[in-house]
């Protein structure tokens, strides 16, 4: 039976490759997508949304929500590099949708109607799905698991030298999500940067017949320039399908129960997740974050999925 899922996104380019990858796995059944204000705001976000999907011509379509954009501004040096995704050249307009949704809305319908059943997986920051829980306190139980993206142990930042860009833009929401009755996995930083892309990534995209074939190579050498030119990485990282694959497989993970939270506040340390890792200090545990990733496998897992979204059963 196949897995449901809402999905709940900025889109970036690591954002379009886990809704690609999404969109076509028959294992899963994409109920939902809702727009998040982070890269862009909530509303650009739903029409690049629709832009992907209308271009793309999936076989099932989700219901769409649009989520509320924060009133803080970030500057453009606290915007993580690499994820901005431009569908201008996609050769269509995309029209806004006649009815829009709120983004609470459509997590709490879909929620009510498969209780105990629907995945979210954040890709974003965490405003929307803190306002979902904070109009409906008993929402976050009826969650089968939330699976969110974001957040750091060790390694360093990318939005600050020590915040993760999704938990930096909206770390009170973040907090309010952190300390929620739902099942949660957290996937940091720690462990999506271990699985990285260079140009052969093109080799094992769909053929270039495919909607999909000919659009992810229309994005995915930009992308690689870009970390080249900007960062001096001749890879790419891919967060948001690395979180996905913690559902479509997740022996590749190895988790661990903690007691996590997020600085809200600090100067210098606003977004920054903290985790009490001390020895013999009993605390109740909130978080199963991932900690270790067979990196070889998870990539060769995305390669093979990739493939098979241009393949003509699909």
């Amino acid at each position: 039976m196949a897995k449901k899922i809402i999905l709940d996104v900025d889109p970036g380019v690591d954002d379009v490759l886990s809704l690609c990858l999404a969109l076509f796995d028959p294992n899963l059944e994409i109920l939902g997508i809702t727009s998040c204000g982070g890269h862009v705001s909530a509303s650009l976000a739903l029409k690049m949304i629709q832009g992907i999907l209308d271009y793309l011509d999936p076989p099932r379509l989700p219901r769409l929500g649009m989520g509320t954009d924060l009133l803080e501004k970030y500057l453009p040096q606290q915007r993580a590099f690499g994820t901005n995704t431009d569908l201008s050249d996609l050769g269509q307009n995309i029209t806004g949708l006649c009815t829009v949704h709120p983004a609470e809305k459509i997590i709490s319908d879909l929620v009510h109607s498969y209780p105990h059943e629907v995945t979210i997986l954040t890709c974003g920051p965490l405003t929307n799905i803190a306002r979902t829980f904070a109009r409906e306190s008993d929402l976050s139980t009826l969650v089968h698991r939330l699976i969110i993206t974001g957040g750091t142990i060790t390694e360093p930042g990318n939005a600050s030298p020590m915040a993760e860009f999704n938990i930096y833009r909206d770390p009170v929401a973040a907090r309010q999500v952190f300390r929620c009755r739902a099942a949660k996995t957290l996937v940091p930083l720690d462990v999506t940067n271990r699985v990285t892309f260079n140009y052969d990534l093109l080799a094992h995209l769909p053929p270039e017949t495919t909607k999909i074939g000919e659009f992810l190579r229309r994005i995915i050498p930009q992308t690689l320039y870009s970390y080249r030119q900007h960062l001096g990485m001749e890879r790419m990282y891919a967060q948001d399908t690395v979180s996905l694959l913690t559902l479509l497989c997740p022996d590749l993970f190895q988790c661990k129960m903690m007691y996590g939270e997020v600085e809200c506040t600090g100067e210098l340390t606003r977004g920054v997740t903290v985790f009490d890792r001390r020895h013999n200090v009993s605390v109740n545990t909130n978080l199963d974050v991932v900690t270790e990733v067979d990196a070889s496998e998870a990539k060769l897992f995305i390669q093979e999925r990739l493939q098979r979204c241009g393949h003509p059963s699909l």
